[in-house]
């Protein structure tokens, strides 16, 4: 049994309730899927949090933006990302600083055993290609470039919104699946959601748990006010990093 995680983006409070309710459940075993900085008002913390408790960890879009530079991003997204950076390279501890970086600079864009492949984005552009839920109808060719890059199970984050696509191309939410997905013969790419900013109108924190052939997709409240006012505390970040939040968007 583990767990999956992903795009936690500087949320300290999301983070140490899916933290915390993984342990009580008895595992040890966790997967971070990338996104672990960005958006947020808690990077350092999450990232140590991340180093100590994940088996392992993928590199994001926003962790590639903080390392090197940001790609694409809006305003806000670009904003967040420089003051981000600015959190790493002002800490005073030269060791932990050093520390943090180094972490960032080893994280790998993909994950592949016998039994899935796990990547931030998609298998076949890891760190930035989206799979939206939309694309089974405005761009159904893509699935067939998508899933010829991986033999069973594909699990990815990056659009923070949770869901299983099958090579039809169909997307099942969670609600339709009834929190439950059963791993079978069939190919699937499962989107595991995000924990610091969930984007499907839901604002619970979003994670799943692997138990042998079984997906379980499960939502945690946490205390998102005080990331909100976080948020609005930091000049840097603009305030709709915040108010997001309350909407799950």
């Amino acid at each position: 049994m583990f767990a999956i995680i992903s795009d936690i983006h500087g949320n300290l409070e999301a983070l140490t309730t899916v933290l915390a309710d993984i342990e009580q459940r008895g595992i040890d075993n966790i997967l971070c899927l990338g996104d672990i900085v960005g958006y947020g008002p808690n990077p350092s913390e999450c990232l140590d949090l991340i180093a100590t408790k994940s088996r392992a960890s993928l590199m994001g879009n926003h962790d590639f933006a903080v390392l090197f530079e940001p790609f694409n991003f809006n305003q806000g997204a670009e904003q967040a990302c420089f003051w981000t950076r600015k959190q790493f390279e002002e800490d005073p501890d030269l060791k932990r600083r050093s520390e943090r970086w180094k972490y960032i600079g080893n994280l790998p864009v993909r994950i592949r055993t016998a039994e899935i492949v796990a990547t931030h984005a998609s298998p076949r552009r890891p760190i930035n290609e989206y799979i939206f839920p939309d694309d089974i109808y405005t761009n159904p060719g893509k699935f067939h470039h998508i899933f010829e890059k991986f033999d069973r199970i594909c699990f990815v984050g990056h659009t923070h919104v949770p869901g299983v696509f099958l090579e039809g191309p169909d997307f099942y939410s969670p609600d339709e699946l009834e929190n439950r997905f059963e791993i079978s013969d069939e190919k699937a790419v499962v989107n595991v959601g995000s924990v610091g900013q969930p984007r499907d109108r839901d604002p619970r924190a979003s994670f799943v748990i692997v138990n042998e052939n079984v997906i379980e997709f499960v939502r945690l409240a946490y205390d998102l006010e005080t990331t909100v006012k976080k948020v609005y505390a930091i000049p840097e970040l603009d305030n709709f990093l915040g108010d997001r939040l309350r909407d799950g968007r």
